[in-house]
């Protein structure tokens, strides 16, 4: 299996600080954790892992501070001698070709289990080099742990071993011991033993709460004492998984490592087998012409300015905006200026809950200014008033005729409307130039933007603000530092733009999905936002009780089928109820050889015993319980009433749209537990609820783009495709197909768009694989359009280096070139499926976008939601019919296939009834 090694930065910096020497350099300054953390990093290089990353924590506030304000709030100041070691530390890691990731909102230990979890639904093993006891919370099959200080490795039995809980246990474990460095409440007099105990007899820390009142002595007093907060502690100690992320796992390649700064960075603090490894190597491009960020081969996109292009990368010469007559100056050059680049400063990364604390603005490349609008630290200048400020930009920023320009701009266009103002004219985001140009080429943050295609470092917020628990908010930056980094921000904007756009305007296909599809979509996505949608919170605490029941009565029915009670979240108790005492064949295995009960395990043989098929409806259940009915109404925003996702534009290679806070495309619909999720969302009185959903919309394309006459004709007459297709497939009449027969054929239908295998088919069916081999084999013979198609592609994509929608949205694959078989067919299934998902988003987006139009100037219905091949309404009653005939045209027509684009149409007082 392909390997991702993922380093937790901020543990080993820690680490290497308090356990080596103080050591210093000829110049006295301190090198001890960074002698330690570059050792660890020339380590992990000599394993040759596949995909490797330093995670380290981005500065500003995280969810987590939302959430308890004295989150932390008992660190200590980093010391002087350690702060001295980062940029160095940073510096060398980036020299040696790590990717370093650092994402806003949430903590380095988010980032790794959100990639964690990723590449081992890939195939890919993980191994997360760190030290810190929460990362024990991700252990599973293909994820263990690795202190490369201490040599030792933490897999499953590990984990018991260590804190005598199962790694499923490790979040109750932490919320019940609590946290002092990170100031996580627990229960008082609670520890790792206690907490164990209670684990092993109770299982779940619901199960220690449901139970609390049997527990005695002081002990019992005080948990009980503390049962309200114990929840809260549960959430602060869980570590994310569904981080919305710019990049995967596969994305994560080491980069040639820059010789020259590692030279100069090993001399300077004296890490002299460091030096002796450098020299050693083999010669490098260095001194000579480097090429390496101009790769055209194989159709990648070229990087590099074209000759003659102008120089990007100087400084710029930035002006604080304090005075009326500065003001006038300004917005004279704004009535004149051919494009406006504009940024806004707020509190807060949530558009939603933020207020804003400055502006800045750029016409030209190199000059910018700031406008403060509410610096309230002690001996603060005077400021322009907010009000009046904005009143005057208003009418610039309402003009359409007069373009804008932003990084992420419907962040700002949606702050804007905070104070009455209603951004029109956007004509271009840097953030959408870079999506749209490639993809995977590289995070399209401004910072890495700039870096990659200006060969600009920017001013980084920490810079200014400060981290961790020393860290201010903007509004308390002094004036003069404020300018230098707000109004860079706005001028590093346009600087993209004009090195961007050139590239996009090269290849008119790609230009005309930034033009049709990116970039109107914009302010349809911040309205959306904007409107959120009514959780009814009686719903979802009546369910999370309703879950708790079910639960219970799942437990009670295992301990009938198993003779005895155990524990459901112990893998150990599973292994010996399934294995020894049921004597259930164990199909999968761990990788240290034991009997494996993971999900994959459980389902390979739920049709051979009933007692695994209520495991893992038990598991559901608990996993619904504690992501959506007992978290979703934490998140409504007290200022509206509403749950505000946030959409995301520029995360999903294929250029689907993802959501986060809450994660809209994971609700699951295949349970009925899971769809009454959907009850919650509900229309407020008077208003109900439309859904308006493509049918079959990627096997539609597959059909398109493919040419099958075949499935072509499937489609044409309207009936049931699958049934069609089990009937080409099996040799039978339509009305002759049974269910299974049907089930196979959908199998296929889906599967073969997402690469399937025969061996994937087999285990979906529950046949063998040769007759799983059977069935695919009949199903190409009938369809060969199908198989010329998926055969033309990949060769296509060989040839180019990429692949395209019907709409000439470009996916590069570098994969398709390497050594490594799984990589390479990895490759290969995404250059087949990517046709059809990226066809399938940009419809969507296309539909987003006409039926936007229609609803303009209308108060009887609003688009609140875009969940995969779905959009949801909240329309008036007396409407309805109106909008669903407008919305059914407005989709069916985003596309013109060589099929049906059929539309399904639902109406309810709630999201499930809609459907």
């Amino acid at each position: 299996m392909p390997k991702l090694i993922l380093i937790d930065g901020s543990s080993y910096l820690y680490r290497a600080f308090h356990a080596l020497p103080p050591l210093s350099n000829a110049r006295g300054e301190p090198t001890g954790a960074l002698f330690g953390v570059v050792n660890m990093l020339r380590a992990t290089l000599k394993a040759n892992p596949d995909y490797l990353a330093f995670v380290s924590d981005a500065p500003g506030p995280t969810f987590r501070d939302a959430l308890y304000d004295r989150y932390k709030a008992n660190r200590p100041p980093m010391p002087e001698e350690l702060r001295s070691q980062v940029e160095p530390m940073l510096a060398t890691v980036g020299a040696l070709g790590f990717p370093i990731l650092r994402v806003g909102g949430v903590e380095g230990d988010d980032v790794i289990g959100t990639l964690a979890l990723q590449a081992q639904a890939l195939g890919i093993e993980v191994e997360v080099s760190t030290s810190d006891k929460d990362m024990a919370q991700l252990v599973g099959p293909h994820v263990t742990l690795v202190n490369t200080m201490t040599g030792t490795t933490t897999d499953r039995a590990g984990v018991l071993a260590k804190f005598g809980v199962q790694p499923e246990q490790i979040i109750d474990f932490l919320a019940l011991t609590g946290d002092a460095i990170d100031n996580i409440p627990g229960v008082p007099k609670c520890g790792p033993k206690t907490a164990a105990k209670w684990l092993a007899e109770y299982a779940t820390l619901d199960g220690v709460i449901a139970n609390a009142d049997k527990i005695g002595g002081k002990i019992g007093e005080s948990l009980r004492a503390t049962l309200p907060q114990l929840p809260l502690s549960r959430q602060l100690a869980t570590i994310k998984t569904d981080v919305a992320l710019e990049f995967g796992p596969t994305d994560l390649t080491r980069r040639e490592a820059d010789t020259t700064l590692l030279r100069e960075l090993y001399t300077r603090y004296e890490f002299k087998a460091a030096l002796k490894e450098l020299d050693n190597a083999a010669p490098t491009s260095e001194g000579g012409d480097d090429t390496s960020a101009a790769t055209t081969t194989k159709g990648i996109a070229t990087d590099v300015a074209p000759a003659g292009a102008a120089d990007l990368s100087f400084a710029g010469d930035y002006e604080l905006v304090t005075t009326p007559a500065q003001l006038d100056a300004w917005i004279e050059k704004l009535r004149d200026a051919p494009l406006i680049a504009f940024d806004t400063e707020t509190t807060s990364l949530d558009a939603m809950r933020a207020d804003i604390v400055g502006l800045s603005l750029a016409v030209e490349p190199g000059k910018a200014c700031y406008i403060p609008l509410d610096h309230d630290y002690p001996g603060a200048p005077p400021q322009l008033d907010r009000d009046t400020v904005l009143a005057a930009l208003k009418l610039v920023f309402e003009d359409a005729t007069r373009p804008k320009l932003g990084q992420h701009a419907k962040y700002d266009i949606n702050i804007l409307s905070h104070y009455g103002i209603a951004v029109q004219g956007l004509r271009h985001d840097s953030m959408l130039e870079s999506y749209v140009w490639n993809t995977t080429a590289t995070r399209h943050d401004m910072d890495s933007l700039a870096k990659k295609y200006l060969g600009y470092d920017t001013v980084k917020y920490e810079e200014v603000a400060g981290k961790g628990a020393k860290q201010i908010s903007f509004s308390q930056v002094d004036l003069d530092t404020a300018c230098r980094y707000a109004a860079e921000d706005a001028d590093v904007t346009l600087r993209l733009h004009h090195a961007l756009w050139p590239k996009l305007e090269s290849v008119p296909s790609l230009r005309r999905v930034y033009e049709e599809i990116e970039i109107p979509l914009v302010p349809v996505l911040a309205e959306m936002e904007r409107r959120g949608v009514l959780i009814d919170g009686d719903e979802l605490r009546r369910q999370s009780q309703q879950l708790g029941k079910r639960m219970l009565e799942l437990q009670q029915q295992s301990y009938a089928l198993a003779g005895r009670e155990f524990n459901l979240d112990s893998p150990k108790q599973l292994q010996a109820v399934l294995f020894d005492e049921l004597g259930l064949e164990a199909r999968l295995k761990t990788p240290t050889g034991q009997p494996s009960t993971n999900e994959e395990a459980l389902e390979a043989i739920a049709d051979t015993h009933e007692l695994p098929r209520l495991i893992l409806d038990y598991r559901g259940l608990a996993k619904l319980r504690s992501t959506y009915t007992d978290k979703l109404s934490s998140i409504v925003n007290p200022r509206t009433g509403r749950v505000h996702t946030s959409y995301h534009q520029g995360s999903v290679a294929t250029g689907r749209i993802s959501s986060s806070d809450p994660n809209l495309q994971n609700i699951p619909v295949r349970t009925e537990e899971g769809r009454r999720i959907r009850q919650a969302f509900i229309a407020p009185p008077g208003w109900r609820v439309l859904a308006a959903d493509y049918s079959q919309i990627e096997l539609r394309i597959m059909a398109h783009l493919s040419g099958d006459e075949g499935l072509l004709k499937a489609f044409r007459e309207g009936g049931d495709v699958h049934r069609a297709t089990a009937a080409e497939v099996f040799g039978l009449k339509p009305e002759e197909v049974s269910a299974n027969q049907r089930r196979a054929a959908k199998a296929i239908n889906f599967g073969l768009m997402y690469g399937m295998s025969a061996f994937g088919l087999a285990r979906q069916l529950g046949v063998d694989r040769a007759e799983a081999g059977d069935y695919m084999g009949r199903y190409f013979s009938r369809y060969p359009g199908v198989r010329a198609f998926m055969d033309a592609t990949r060769e296509q994509a060989h040839r180019d280096g990429y692949v395209e929608t019907i709409f000439g949205r470009r996916l590069y694959l570098e994969n398709l070139t390497s050594r490594n078989a799984g990589l390479r067919q990895g490759a290969e299934r995404a250059a087949v499926n990517a046709p059809m998902q990226g066809s399938a988003a940009d419809i969507i987006k296309r539909a987003m976008i006409a039926v936007a139009a229609w609803l303009q100037g209308r108060d009887d219905a609003h688009m609140l939601m875009q969940v995969h091949d779905e959009l949801v309404f909240e329309v008036r009653a007396d409407a309805i019919d109106a909008v669903r005939a407008a919305v059914s045209e407005r989709m069916s027509g985003a596309a013109q296939l060589a099929v049906p684009l059929l539309v399904d149409v639902g109406v309810g007082a709630n999201w499930d009834e809609a459907h």
